[in-house]
């Protein structure tokens, strides 16, 4: 043999391999020749060690049994056979096939009742199902949703409607389990009137407005339904689609949630009410069972409750009226109802939009002629709601607070249905402590307040609430005279502004985040900041021109300069921080605000509690009290300097139980709002208002305490807010006629009488003989020891050459002329020159209001019926978002 014969392929390295004889798979390969020396590897090997030359796409087997061209194949076969010239798709053929090529073979297939993935098929067409496996889907899915519908139809029973009209009343106990009052339920007593006794012009009226094909469609609309499904299940609002049939289902045989699953059950039941029921005996059942507000279950009861007549005497005019309180009674009411949208004057301009729409629908269905429409142009004002007799005094206030409460935390239970009744409402309210407050208040409106002997006297309100700090449960609250006849609660929201009982926000704000140095090192874009002790001065004088941060004189949009205005006109010279607070010296702290930033104050006052509702507009004054918190949420937020700056939101509900069950359960919730040095250093200052400033009225309460007073110009409202370690409490007195069909604050002016009514004057009484009795048996807790905060820092106009470093000790030679309220000079809106009433404005703003808000004096108080002028913002704040503690619904309309 010739040494030049060409030697077989060695596979560079790499093994020969072939195929196993079997893969597995259904696919089979050629043995290895027999006495092989070689091993084999996988079957990519051995393809890969295959050469791509030969005829027919032979295959060379490698190793040395391997013949010339072939071993144990004839010349252009195939390994196992029948040789094959091509390059089909079909590799690793069995033997007897041949089949040079280079894809892979594949064997028939089984038979599969559904081809997926497709067996004949590669790559994503692989993957794609054919049009018979995608109708035969579709028609199965449609199928099974009949077959499902049909089975839940059958099934689903239609309850009996005569439950619907029952109702309870709920039980509130006080914060030790014992039973505080038995109420709600309704004011009236459902009475179920049939068809007859509701006037036509009532049907046609709910007809027109809710639903016009009532006597023509099936009684259910699955266009709507599915869009309100739809809605749900991505998260969005709810949405209505709900035609008379399906609101009657709702009101009578279900819950009001707003659920994929209550509203599948609202559409099953409703088809089967559809089929049983006539349409006549549906609308009666509709009018019969809605809420119209008022606690008036059915139209019986809403005619008593609105118009004080028996349904049948309705005129086409009420009963449009009452067919708009169907659609959302809490916005429709025009006595108002629960949040800030719900005011007596929001509510009553909708329920005249909504009455005014109606009849004219009417009209333009057929169901009225053009001449019975106009002779209705007047609206039909309803009577004054009437309240229960048994929340007389202060069970009133504390109803409607743990109302609000609930129906603003839970989502399970709404107004409506705490109308219902039937629920066990467990309150935070501590009935030693209530008792404690309305003795304090009736004993000092007692001993100085007499309206037969002083015109001025009239109209005299107070306010007030306390509340545990690391806790946030309302103990104790004064919400008025008495709930059934003065319906405002004065603990709650009420528009009245607090003077300088916000200073300590600046304080803490200006701890916590420092004065902005203009001319110190940017840090990320950032003015650098030194934080700020209560040793740092600033100047007192009356009138100092007020600075931004860069020292540059702050003006107004018309270019005015503002020079802030101290009580009494008195200069105090170069002042540091915690004199500044003792005395409530208003330049200091307008113009610290405006070195920190008026943003900075209001994040730090939102951190301690109060809520941004009720903020007024962020100008300079904002610094000075133009906003106007409650009473509850100022004690909260002064809660939080209690307990070294952990916060809580305030509440006063504990739980609700329905049948022994719990349907709503408070969860706590504390957390950390300032560094306990922040807090405890607002705390060590404001001892020293109590000690030896203008709160130490306070100091017989005879036991560590830190406190504000407050009162803003004209002595139109006064504050006294305070804590000690256990309990914050705040509490205002201001004047008010709530009778008056435009309702403003007054002058307080010779009230008591006294010149003028001060944070120092009748609050602090109030406040000090309640904490004494509410504190009674309480060990005396001492307040943490403040850590070192900050730097002493220099205010525009003030050096360390100009005054001497100031006393570590607080000052032991009070004012004889004490300043508690943020004086105002006509430039910018002070806080009693607002107009933050929820009920409209006097003259206040003509003193100042219109050249002194150019930030937005001039166009305030129009939101709320006042005249020109007025705060620059609270009007913006209060009245408009302020909602109350809790909020409540803004409306929750029909669905």
């Amino acid at each position: 043999m010739s040494e030049h014969r060409r030697k077989p392929p060695q596979g560079r390295g790499r093994r020969a391999a072939q195929p196993s004889p079997s893969s597995g798979n259904g696919r089979r390969y050629t043995q290895p020749p027999p006495g092989a020396s070689s091993s084999y590897g996988p079957r990519a090997d051995a393809r890969r060690a295959a050469p791509r030359g030969g005829s027919g796409g032979r295959r060379r087997a490698a190793g040395p049994a391997a013949g010339a061209g072939a071993a144990g194949a004839g010349a252009g076969m195939g390994i196992s056979g029948i040789g094959g010239g091509g390059r089909g798709r079909g590799g690793g053929m069995p033997p007897g096939r041949g089949g040079g090529g280079r894809g892979r073979y594949q064997p028939p297939p089984r038979k599969r009742f559904i081809d997926y993935p497709r067996w004949n098929r590669s790559g994503m067409s692989r993957w794609v199902p054919s049009w018979k496996l995608v109708l035969g889907t579709f028609a199965g899915f449609i199928g099974a949703i009949i077959g499902l519908s049909g089975i839940a139809l059958a099934m689903v029973q239609v309850p009996d409607p005569n439950k619907a009209t029952e109702q309870q009343k709920n039980v509130y106990y006080w914060a030790d389990g014992s039973q505080m009052v038995v109420a709600g339920g309704g004011e009236q007593n459902r009475q179920i009137v049939p068809l007859a006794q509701i006037p036509e012009s009532m049907q046609d009226a709910v007809i027109a407005a809710e639903n016009e094909t009532f006597y023509d469609d099936a009684g259910v609309d699955p266009v709507g339904i599915v869009r309100a499904v739809g809605r749900m299940a991505l998260g969005g609002d709810t949405q209505s689609g709900s035609t008379i049939t399906q609101q009657y289902v709702k009101n009578t045989y279900l819950d009001q949630s707003q659920t994929i699953t209550r509203k599948l059950k609202e559409l099953f039941i409703s088809i089967k009410v559809g089929a049983q029921e006539e349409k006549p005996d549906i609308l009666a059942g509709y009018l019969n069972t809605g809420y119209y507000g008022r606690g008036a279950y059915g139209i019986q009861a809403a005619a008593q409750a609105y118009y004080r007549v028996d349904s049948k005497k309705l005129n086409p005019s009420q009963a449009a009226f009452l067919s708009a309180t169907l659609n959302g009674p809490n916005l429709y009411d025009p006595a108002g109802g629960v949040g800030s949208a719900a005011t007596p004057e929001k509510n009553r301009q909708r329920a005249e939009a909504r009455w005014k729409w109606t009849l004219d629908r009417e009209v333009q269905t057929g169901r009225m002629s053009k001449a019975e429409r106009a002779k209705y142009q007047k609206f039909p004002t309803p009577k004054p709601p009437k309240k229960s007799t048994e929340l007389k005094g202060q069970k009133g206030y504390m109803v409607d607070v743990a109302n609000n409460y609930i129906t603003a935390n839970s989502e399970t239970i709404d107004d409506r249905r705490l109308k219902q009744g039937g629920l066990r409402i467990y309150t935070t309210f501590d009935k030693k402590k209530m008792a404690q407050m309305t003795r304090a208040v009736e004993q000092v409106r007692k001993a100085n307040i007499d309206p037969e002997q002083r015109d001025v006297d009239k109209y005299v309100q107070f306010g007030g609430a306390s509340v545990k700090p690391k806790d946030g449960a309302i103990v104790a609250m004064y919400g008025g005279e008495d709930a059934t006849t003065h319906f405002t609660n004065n603990a709650d929201y009420t528009g009245v502004q607090v003077g300088s009982t916000f200073k300590p926000f600046v304080l803490a704000a200006a701890m916590r985040d420092g004065k902005r140095d203009p001319e110190g090192p940017e840090v990320q874009g950032a003015d650098a900041r030194t934080p700020v002790s209560p040793k740092s001065v600033y100047n007192g004088d009356n009138k100092v021109k007020l600075r931004e941060y860069d020292g540059d004189i702050w003006r107004d949009k018309e270019g005015k300069e503002w020079r802030q205005r101290n009580d009494g006109n008195e200069s105090r010279g170069q002042i540091d921080l915690r004199e500044a607070m003792q005395y409530s010296v208003n330049t200091p702290y307008i113009q610290l605000g405006m070195d920190v930033g008026v943003d900075k104050v209001a994040d730090a006052a939102l951190k301690a509690g109060l809520n941004e509702d009720s903020f007024a507009r962020r100008t300079p004054t904002f610094s000075l009290g133009t906003s106007a918190p409650s009473a509850i949420r100022m004690a909260n937020a002064y809660a939080t300097f209690a307990s070294s700056g952990m916060a809580s939101e305030p509440y006063s509900v504990k739980k609700v139980e329905e049948d022994g069950t719990n349907v709503y359960e408070h969860q706590p919730s504390v957390k950390s709002a300032f560094e306990a040095k922040v807090a405890d250093n607002v705390t060590d200052v404001l001892k020293t208002v109590v000690q030896d400033g203008t709160g130490s009225a306070a100091k017989a309460l005879g036991r560590p305490a830190a406190g504000k007073t407050g009162t803003t110009d004209d002595n139109k409202s006064a504050w006294f807010s305070g804590y000690t370690p256990q309990l914050s409490t705040a509490v205002g007195m201001w004047r008010v006629n709530d009778k008056a069909k435009v309702q403003k604050f007054l002058k307080m002016y010779g009230v008591g009488n006294q010149d003028s009514i001060h944070g120092a004057s009748f609050p602090a009484e109030i406040w000090t003989k309640y904490m004494t009795g509410a504190l009674q048996g309480q060990p005396v807790q001492n307040f943490p020891e403040p850590a070192p905060i900050g730097g002493r820092v220099f205010g525009p106009g003030a050096s360390p050459s100009q005054t001497e470093p100031p006393s570590e000790s607080p000052s032991q030679d009070p004012s004889q002329n004490p300043s508690d309220q943020p004086s105002q000079s006509p430039s910018l809106p002070s806080p009693s020159e607002t107009c933050n009433n929820p009920f409209g404005c006097d003259d206040q703003g003509q003193d100042g209001g219109n050249d002194q808000g150019q930030d937005g004096g001039n166009d305030q108080g129009q939101d709320n019926g006042g005249n020109t002028g007025g705060d620059d913002g609270g009007n913006d704040g209060g009245n408009d978002n302020g909602g109350g503690l809790f909020g409540g619904p803004e409306g929750r309309t029909r669905e």
